[in-house]
C-alpha cells in the first residue's frame, strides 16, 4: 500500500495519476451542455449505495471510470452560463492551479514549522485586502472556512470587547435581511433567544438607519448591552448594501461594535467602476470577506479582516505542543493564534496565484461585467408584463416572479413559480434559485458568471414563463 503514498519514489505515479484526472474533468467541461444532467435523487443514490467502499479497485483509473457514473456525470457545473441559482461562481484558472499545488504539498497554517512560507504568503495577503478595506496600520485577520465562520469570530471579538459578565444583556442589530449566520452565531456565543435585534429594511432592501437609531437607544434606555451592529455590503437574497456611513455614524455615537458581512459584496474591493458602493466600510470594526464568491475562487476561501490586531487575542489559546508562549516573545508568526481553527488548509494560496497572475484589476473587470450584466437582467424583466421585479440590482443579484395575466390568487402563483423553478432543475437546462419576499415565492438570479449573456437570461425567463404555464394549464384541467 505504500505504493500510494507521494513520496520522492512515487512522483511519476503522481504526475500520471492526477494528469488522467485533469483530462477528464477538463474533457467533461468542454463537452457540458447543460449545467445539470437532471437526475434525482432516487436514480442516482442506489447506484452510490451498491458500492462497497470496503473493496477498492487498487488503481484510478478505474475509480475514475467508477467517479464517472457516481459525481462527474451529475455534478452541478458553475461555470455554464445558464446556472443562475446560489453564490457559486466560476472559478479561474489560477486559482485551480493553486488548489491542486497546496493539496500536494499539504501545509497546515497553524504554525510557522509546518508552513513557513504559507504563513508569510497568508499575511501579506491579509495586508493587502486591508489596505482596499481601509483599515488603517493595525489591522490584521486571518483566513477562514468561509462567510459563517468569519461573522462567528467576528461577533467573538465584539462580545468580548462588549466587556460584561451579563450575556443575557447583550444585543446584536441585523436587517431583516442579513444573514443567517448572525442568529446562528449568537448562539454559538450563548446569548439569548432576543440577542439578535431584527431592523426593518427600506424598499431597496437596506437597513433602515432611523430604525437602527431608535433601537439603539431602546436597548441603552433598558440597561442592556449593544454589543454589535452588522451590516451588510450584498445580502444573499437582493444583493444591497446597507447605508454603511450612517450606520459608522450611529456605532461610534452608541460605543458599538461594527461589522460589516461583505461576503458578496467584497468583489467591489477590486472593481474598477463600483468601489464607491462600499464606501464606509474602512470604519468598521470588522469585516468578512469571501473570494470564492466575487473573486472567482474555489471553495474554500473566506477571511475575516479586524480593524485593532489587538482583538484576536480573544482567539488565541497556548498549547505547549503546537504554540507555547515563548514564541510570542521570539516572533515567531504562528497563525492559529488568531483563528478558530488549528489545521487550517492553505486557501490563501489560490488567491495568491489569481493575483500574481491576473491582477486585482483583471478581477475586478470580471466582477463589473457581472454587475453591468444584472443591470441588463433587470431592464429585460422590468420591460417584461409577465415578471415582476422586486429591486433595482445594487450587486448582480435579481429577484422577481412569474405573474399569469389571468390569476390573481396569490397562492395559486406561488405554486407556479414553485413549479417552474423544480421543473427547470429536473429539465437540466438552467438552475435558478428561490426565496420570499413578506408572504410570497420568488425566484432569485444570482449572476456570477461573466460568460452569461443578457440572451441567455431572456431564454431563461421563456422557460420560466413556459414552466409556470404549463403548470397552470394543468391546474384549470384538473379543477374543471
Amino acid at each position: 500500500m505504500r505504493s500510494h503514498l507521494l513520496n520522492d519514489t512515487t512522483a511519476e505515479q503522481y504526475r500520471r495519476s492526477v494528469t488522467d484526472g485533469v483530462e477528464r474533468v477538463a474533457a467533461k467541461i468542454a463537452t457540458t451542455e447543460r449545467p445539470f444532467s437532471g437526475v434525482t435523487v432516487d436514480a442516482l443514490a442506489p447506484a452510490i449505495d451498491a458500492i462497497d467502499l470496503d473493496k477498492p479497485l487498487h488503481d484510478t483509473a478505474a475509480v475514475l471510470d467508477e467517479l464517472e457514473d457516481v459525481y462527474l456525470r451529475d455534478a452541478i457545473y458553475f461555470h455554464h452560463p445558464r446556472y443562475l441559482a446560489h453564490l457559486n461562481c466560476p472559478v479561474v484558472i489560477p486559482a485551480v492551479l493553486g488548489e491542486a499545488v497546496l493539496a500536494a504539498v499539504n501545509s497546515s497554517l497553524d504554525t510557522w514549522d509546518q508552513s513557513a512560507g504559507g504563513t508569510l504568503i497568508e499575511r501579506k495577503l491579509i495586508d493587502w485586502t486591508n489596505e482596499r478595506i481601509g483599515l488603517g496600520p493595525a489591522a490584521d485577520g486571518v483566513f477562514t472556512s468561509g462567510g459563517t465562520q468569519s461573522n462567528l469570530q467576528a461577533l467573538l471579538l465584539a462580545r468580548e470587547e462588549a466587556k460584561t459578565d451579563t450575556l443575557a444583556k447583550l444585543r446584536i442589530f441585523s436587517s431583516e435581511v442579513s444573514h443567517f449566520s448572525v442568529k446562528k452565531s449568537a448562539k454559538l456565543l450563548g446569548l439569548g433567544q432576543d440577542a439578535v435585534v431584527s431592523i426593518p429594511v427600506d424598499h431597496d432592501k437596506r437597513m433602515q438607519t432611523v430604525a437602527l437609531a431608535r433601537e439603539l437607544e431602546r436597548c441603552k434606555q433598558d440597561g442592556l448591552v449593544p454589543m454589535a451592529v452588522v451590516a451588510t455590503a450584498g445580502t444573499t437574497d437582493f444583493g444591497s448594501i446597507d447605508p454603511l456611513p450612517e450606520i459608522a455614524e450611529l456605532c461610534e455615537q452608541f460605543g458599538t461594535w461594527m461589522h460589516v458581512d461583505a461576503a458578496y459584496g467584497c468583489g467591489l474591493l477590486a472593481s474598477l467602476k463600483h468601489r464607491d458602493r462600499l464606501s464606509g466600510i474602512e470604519r468598521a470594526d470588522s469585516v468578512t470577506v469571501d473570494y470564492h464568491k466575487s473573486f472567482f475562487q474555489p471553495v474554500s476561501s473566506s477571511a475575516v479582516l479586524v480593524r485593532d490586531a489587538a482583538t484576536l487575542r480573544h482567539a488565541t489559546y497556548h498549547a505547549e505542543y503546537l504554540n507555547p508562549r515563548r514564541m510570542v516573545e521570539e516572533r515567531i508568526p504562528n497563525q492559529v493564534d488568531k483563528s478558530l481553527q488549528t489545521t487550517r488548509r492553505f486557501d490563501a494560496l489560490k488567491l495568491w496565484m489569481t493575483l500574481r497572475t491576473m491582477g486585482a484589476d483583471g478581477i475586478g473587470q470580471l466582477f463589473d461585467e457581472v454587475c453591468e450584466l444584472a443591470r441588463e437582467g433587470w431592464k429585460l424583466l422590468a420591460g417584461d408584463p409577465r415578471f415582476d421585479v422586486v429591486v433595482e440590482p445594487s450587486l448582480s443579484t435579481l429577484v422577481f416572479r412569474y405573474i399569469p395575466a389571468a390569476v390573481t390568487d396569490p397562492a395559486e402563483i406561488d405554486r407556479a413559480n414553485l413549479y417552474a423553478r423544480k421543473a427547470l432543475f429536473a429539465s437540466g437546462d438552467a438552475i435558478v434559485a428561490g426565496t420570499k419576499v413578506g408572504a410570497r415565492h420568488y425566484l432569485k438570479f444570482t449572476l456570477l458568471n461573466p460568460e452569461t449573456q443578457a440572451s441567455d437570461i431572456a431564454a431563461v425567463l421563456d422557460l420560466i414563463a413556459g414552466h409556470a404555464e404549463q403548470y397552470l394549464g394543468e391546474s384549470l384541467d384538473r379543477a374543471s
